[in-house]
């Protein structure tokens, strides 16, 4: 085994209960039908990255907000148990946690999202954690919380010089002052066409070199390097379950930012751990450890 240091990474985002329903058939307004399943894991953008980073070796620090329901203490113990800093995950009383209610069915998913407690991770609540921001090595931020919380978390970073990483999911458009602000943008090819409307993704590339990272699924990971455009492969395996991969792919880029490596290297150690998630089902269940990439390495 290598010798290893453990990077500090403070994830920023929600943290929510999946509710998972499996069936034959949707039903249509006014039907009931039968199910054939029902799950409730833990999920969240900002929860799925910070289980990532320290199943991946890192010293992580969780920052958002569950409700005072069974379900904040299901997360906060889904936390412990992936050896995940709580100090900073504080319950709202008298609200509920953040739900994600998922239908698959007929080869599909429906979801309605609730963010409850998501909504109150403010920047008056980041004040309080902003010493842990000030002494990361890297930041991970995404937007399934309020967006002036994040242009806020942006603002601290860029005056402390701790590089952040912007997972601008779910999209939206962002302020210029955002992009200015990030160290790094992970759009998938999606996100990266709602951020720069009308504008071809080469161009947007060439604009914000060594910054703008768009992820493309089976076709890599794109980026301009200040000289040329660097296509960095994908690893190519039997998925079983794509869910997560986005989420373990961000988490393993901070990781190994933080650990000092190149943006190519830091890319690629991403793409592999990110293809080991998506042989396994669940959002967490694939998530690899440490050792399992580098064993793949």
């Amino acid at each position: 085994m290598s010798t290893y240091k453990k990077p500090k990474v403070t994830v920023i985002g929600s943290s929510s209960m999946d509710l998972v329903v499996t069936s034959s058939k949707r039903p249509v307004a006014g039907e009931t039908v039968l199910g054939e399943s029902f799950q409730a894991v833990p999920g969240g953008k900002g929860a799925n990255q910070a289980v990532a980073a320290a199943r991946l070796g890192a010293e992580v620090y969780m920052i958002g907000r569950v409700g005072d329901d069974m379900y904040g203490e299901a997360i906060l113990d889904n936390f412990k148990k992936n050896q995940v800093n709580v100090n900073y995950v504080q319950p709202v009383a008298e609200m509920e946690s953040g739900t994600a209610h998922i239908i698959l069915a007929e080869g599909d998913n429906s979801i309605i999202v609730v963010k409850a407690a998501n909504n109150e991770v403010t920047p008056a609540y980041i004040d309080q954690a902003a010493e842990v921001i000030r002494t990361s090595d890297i930041v991970l931020i995404q937007q399934e919380i309020p967006e002036e919380t994040v242009e806020h978390v942006a603002e601290i970073c860029k005056e402390s010089g701790v590089s952040l990483v912007l997972n601008p999911a779910p999209a939206r458009k962002i302020s210029p002052q955002l992009i200015e602000d990030a160290a790094y943008i992970t759009p998938n090819e999606h996100e990266a066409q709602m951020m720069f409307e009308g504008e071809d993704i080469g161009v947007s590339l060439r604009k914000y070199p060594n910054k703008l990272i768009v992820t493309e699924g089976k076709k890599g990971v794109r980026y301009y390097d200040g000289e040329q455009e660097v296509v960095v492969p994908a690893f190519i395996v039997e998925a079983i379950d794509t869910t997560g991969a986005g989420d373990t792919f961000n988490a393993a880029f901070a990781v190994a930012l933080a650990e000092g490596k190149s943006i190519k290297e830091s890319i690629s150690f991403a793409n592999l751990a990110a293809s080991i998630s998506v042989t396994k089902f669940g959002a967490q269940g694939g998530m690899p450890f440490r050792h399992e990439v580098e064993d793949r390495q």
